[in-house]
């Protein structure tokens, strides 16, 4: 049990030394595509490659299975399960498609990794409700740019531990009613299993992600979002494996 916590603190100390080294080869090409908001899908294009050194770095290889496809040049509402760190990169992996992320201001504070977050997603005090109000009008702008939006619909990674999927949140289906722009459910089946928030538990491997069947939203009004909520709590948590 010794040599088994051992070995998981060195690669949970790894990933850190990996994101380390990946920035910094990246880092030219980071800093040159945030100079200018328009220049964002470049942005985008290097992150995914960074995501996915992350993934492989890490031994992990994703398996995306999907029943529909996301379209190029289309603005989703991309919303999924938040149970590990990797739920980022496996989401840059996922989507070719331009996207935001909105996320926790507290990343920001990172060194290096922080300096991009604040640069390129949209952060939110969640203690804060002029905040929140800012990330909402910040989501209808980029999303009048074409970019679609990736929200965590759980605001944050559950406190207990034996949580299989946390209540939703009412912004990112508020948000796709109001812009009419389809909602993408994913399921991210063992992200939790593989790497969880304990640094003694884990382990490389598959990380599997299930795309839904799109929802779309025209014709809905603000008063259908519970159930719009409500449906697509019950796809995300029908795929899970805890």
């Amino acid at each position: 049990m010794i040599v088994v916590n051992f070995l998981s603190l060195v690669w949970r100390i790894w990933f850190y030394i990996w994101m380390l080294i990946v920035i910094i080869i990246l880092f030219p090409l980071l800093f040159i595509s945030t100079l200018k908001e328009n220049w964002y899908p470049c942005f985008f294009k290097v992150a995914r490659i960074w995501g996915m050194a992350m993934l492989f770095g890490m031994g992990f290889i994703p398996k995306v299975k999907a029943k529909q496809k996301i379209e190029k040049g289309k603005s989703y509402m991309l919303t999924a399960n938040h149970t590990s760190m990797m739920d980022i990169m496996l989401m840059l992996y996922v989507s070719k498609n331009p996207f935001v992320f909105v996320g926790k201001k507290e990343l920001a504070k990172l060194p290096i990794f922080g300096y991009f977050y604040k640069r390129t997603c949209i952060l939110v005090d969640r203690n804060s409700a002029q905040s929140r109000k800012a990330v909402f009008e910040e989501c209808q702008r980029r999303l009048n740019q074409g970019t679609s939006i990736c929200i965590f619909p759980e605001g944050g990674v559950p406190d207990d531990e034996h949580i299989t999927l946390a209540p939703f949140k009412d912004g990112a289906f508020r948000l796709a009613i109001n812009h009419q722009i389809p909602i993408v459910p994913i399921s991210f089946i063992n992200n939790k299993k593989h790497f969880p928030y304990s640094i003694f538990k884990g382990k490389p491997g598959v990380l599997k992600a299930y795309i839904h069947p799109f929802v779309p939203t025209k014709n809905l009004e603000v008063n259908d979002k519970l159930k719009l909520k409500a449906d697509i709590y019950q796809s995300i948590k029908s795929k899970l494996q805890y």
